[in-house]
This record gives structure tokens, sequence and C-alpha cells, in this order.
């Protein structure tokens, strides 16, 4: 069983990876700098206002391109997008060290899970996230913490071996999706508990849930969210093959993929470090209908 957990609280946090590369900050950081004193240095003593109307311009637009990728980073839209410009691979003609993606059913290996929160049996998947609203009353977890937004309090989500069979050759392949693996789900979680201003009391479900993991209790405006890959669900996985005695392994690609520059999207590129692992369509999830569940 591989436990994701301390990767999805840095991802929410502090990730490294981030959106714009470190380097483009450190160049345009002193670029504007400098072409914002000479452009005042121009309206002022030449009084020639083009320059500087022109350079405000400028920087507005790379302003919105960096905005629009740090927005699209933590969608992980330039991942979607990489995704699917990535052509299924037939099993058969795949070459050993070659990048596959894989499209077919999910079964259980050796062990399975079961997610937190609803207790789905039978998943490869599961992760359940605690979010709470950082009010003025709200002591915050971390340093990172903002008052008035939702935050990531606590975070359970581990992923484990398991067997796919690809729907182009029927052949079977083991993903290793466990233990020191790192993975990218691509799995939306469904909301299942949302406490309103109006009803902030916790229903004795969440109560009893929360006292199993040393959470506090107390009422507050707080969002509980979950997301699982069941047995029989159409899944994809982007990884490695590894063939060993007849036996197709999907493993952790073991060098960082870059998904290259998306001009038609704007975007830059953006590092992949680990094994891709998404639903296909239609299965997997828990219920995709967002439930408020004040629990009063």
């Amino acid at each position: 069983m591989n436990n994701l957990s301390n990767a999805a609280l840095l991802d929410h946090h502090c990730s490294t990876c981030k959106p714009v590369p470190a380097l483009a900050l450190y160049i345009l950081s002193p670029l504007f700098l400098i072409g914002l004193s000479v452009s005042i240095f121009i309206l002022i003593v030449v009084h020639n206002t083009y320059f500087f109307v022109s350079f405000l311009l400028l920087s507005v637009l790379v302003l919105a391109v960096i905005v629009w990728n740090t927005r699209n980073w933590r969608r992980k839209g330039a991942i979607f997008l990489f995704l699917r410009s990535l052509p299924e691979t037939d099993l058969r003609l795949a070459q050993e060290g070659q990048l596959v993606k894989i499209t077919g059913f999910a079964s259980c290996g050796s062990i399975s899970l079961e997610s937190s929160y609803e207790q789905a049996t039978r998943c490869v998947y599961a992760s359940t996230l605690l979010y709470e609203y950082g009010g003025l009353a709200l002591k915050p977890f971390s340093v990172n913490k903002s008052c008035f937004q939702w935050s990531l309090a606590y975070c359970e989500r581990f992923s484990t071996d398991f067997y796919i069979t690809d729907k182009k050759s029927g052949l079977r392949a083991i993903v290793k999706a466990g233990s020191n693996c790192k993975v990218i789900p691509l799995i939306v979680e469904s909301r299942l508990v949302n406490t309103t201003r109006q009803c902030r009391i916790l229903s004795p479900h969440l109560t009893k849930w929360l006292r199993e993991r040393n959470l506090s209790v107390e009422a507050r405006l707080l969002r509980v969210e979950e997301g699982y890959v069941q047995e029989g669900s159409s899944v994809t996985v982007v990884g490695l093959l590894h063939r060993n005695n007849d036996m197709n392994m999907i493993v952790e690609p073991p060098e960082i993929i870059s998904t290259g520059c998306l001009w038609q999207k704007l975007l830059l590129p953006v590092e992949i470090d680990g094994l891709i692992l998404t639903v296909s369509q239609i299965g997997g999830l828990s219920n995709n209908n967002s439930m408020q569940s004040p629990g009063c």
C-alpha cells in the first residue's frame, strides 16, 4: 500500500513544483524594475507617454499569462491536455521501456483498499480530504493557512498495486502503484459533507470519523470530499512498460516527463514526476453530485 497523504498536503500548501519556473521569475523581476525605471525616466524627462503605456500593457500581458498558468496548474489542466494528446498503446506492440498509455478495467491485486468516509470496498485508489474555512475565530493549523479561505486540514490518500486489462489487446498488466511509487492521481473527489453558516452542527457519523482521527469535533465550517477507484472501473494509466517473464508491468517513469509548451492554450511546460492514474469517463468515483450534509 502506498501512502500519498503527505504529498497531497504539500501539493495544496507548499509544493515545490511551480507553474512558472523559478528561473523565469528571477529574470522577469529585475527586467520589470529596470523597464519601470526607464519608462518613468522617459516620461518625466522627455514627456513621452508612449513608452510608459507600452511597458504597462506588456507587463499586464505577462502578468495575465502567469496568472493563467497558475490557475491552470492548480486544476492540472496542462496534465489533462498532455494525457489526451498521448495515443492509446497496444500492449502487443509496445516495446520494453516505452512510455505507454493504457486504458482498461481495473482489478485488485493482493491488497485492496477501503475508502475512509463512505467505506467503499475493493478499491485500488482512495482519498478523503477535510477542508476548513479559515475565519477569524478559527485558529490556523499551520502558518500557510490564511483567513477567509478554504484550506486542506487533513488528508488520507492511498494507492496500491492493481491489474489492468488493456481494452485494445485484451492483455493483462500489473500497475505498480504501491509502496514507494510516485503517483499523480487525476481523480476528482466528490463533496460528501458541506456545513453552512446557518447549520454548523456535525452529524454523528462525521463526529465519529473526526474523533477516530483525533480531530476537533467543534461546530465549524468544513467540507469532506472523497474519491475512489473501485474494482471494475475503467481507468487510464501512463507509465513505463517493463516486461518480466512474460508479465507486463507498468511502473513509474525513472525520469521527469515534461508536457512541453502548449502555445495554443498559452501554457508553459509542466513537469510530471510519477505514474499518472485517472478514471476513464464513467466509474471509479464516489457519487459525482455534490451533496449538502448539514448534519442537523
